[in-house]
């Protein structure tokens, strides 16, 4: 964890777009909720096969208006091609974003969409070279290995290439075992690869939805736990105060081993994400690392 102790702590909350106007002025009312403790940024996501391509942009530009905090968007390699993502990035630049989250992005089921780039690294290595350094650009890691991945050692490569196409910072798929985001970690080291690695944080409300969603992307629940959550049934509120408790503990961990921040996947609720900020004693902190003011 040694190369990750050099960087300053990020912390950052993720949304999807909403799907109609009562969801938009919802997120929007989440969106200032949060804006209040001064993450680093709000990323929003750009829905499987870029379903949601044009309510990500509307949900970054009226974020951005409400709360005056940064706005990564999600770009991902389906649905568009070079002029759409050209133009894109440079109304992005119009409306001052500087972040972006480069992704693969999985086709739908059935979809025969072609592929303008088959993999991220593609994505990022067209990004800087129509925009140079001035967009901050994270991307996906998987500390328990992408499901899709034929191996371990190839997951492994594949992230090296992003990094080496010009990535600056990367947020893990979200994780319930803090050893495999620490081991990860020690696997980069050992391949020379450096940036800050922020773990994603999804918190623990709905035990039936986690796992189905955790089964689809390879996120293991420990066995203890799951069999603790399935106890509880439908009692939500005992479901959430053991996850809660679960997740605060994890939190604790993996910022006092040095990782660089922390990612909310906030489900577009504010307090799930904002009571683990609070129990960890967070204060409202506004994080420099891209160097912006």
């Amino acid at each position: 964890m040694q190369s990750q102790k050099q960087y300053p702590k990020a912390f950052s909350f993720e949304f999807f777009p909403a799907k109609n106007p009562d969801g938009e002025a919802a997120l929007l009312e989440v969106a200032q909720t949060l804006s209040q403790v001064e993450p680093c940024y709000f990323s929003v996501t750009y829905g499987a096969g870029g379903t949601t391509r044009d309510r990500t942009f509307g949900a970054v530009q009226a974020i951005k208006t409400a709360t005056g905090v940064d706005v990564s968007p999600h770009l991902t390699c389906i649905g568009s091609t070079r002029e759409f993502l050209k133009e894109l990035l440079e109304q992005y630049r119009e409306m001052g974003i500087r972040h972006l989250v480069a992704l693969r992005g999985d086709l739908p089921e059935g979809s025969d969409d072609p592929r303008v780039f088959n993999y991220a690294n593609e994505l990022i290595e067209f990004i800087r070279q129509e925009t140079g350094d001035h967009f901050f650009i994270e991307v996906a890691a998987y500390p328990e290995f992408h499901p899709q991945a034929v191996s371990a050692r190839a997951d492994l490569e594949n992230f090296r290439r992003k990094v080496e196409a010009g990535a600056d910072a990367a947020l893990t798929q979200y994780f319930f075992n803090p050893d495999a985001y620490f081991r990860f970690v020690e696997s980069c080291e050992k391949m020379g690869v450096d940036l800050p690695i922020v773990p994603g944080i999804m918190p623990i409300t709905n035990y039936k939805q986690l796992a189905r969603f955790s089964s689809f992307c390879g996120a293991e629940i420990p066995r203890w736990l799951a069999r603790r959550l399935e106890d509880f049934g439908e009692d939500l509120a005992s479901i959430r105060a053991l996850g809660e408790d679960f997740i605060t503990d994890m939190c604790q961990r993996l910022l006092e081993q040095g990782a660089p921040g922390l990612h909310f996947y906030s489900m577009n609720k504010v307090e799930p994400s904002l009571t683990i900020w609070k129990n960890l004693g967070l204060s409202p902190r506004r994080s420099e690392r891209l160097g912006l003011k």
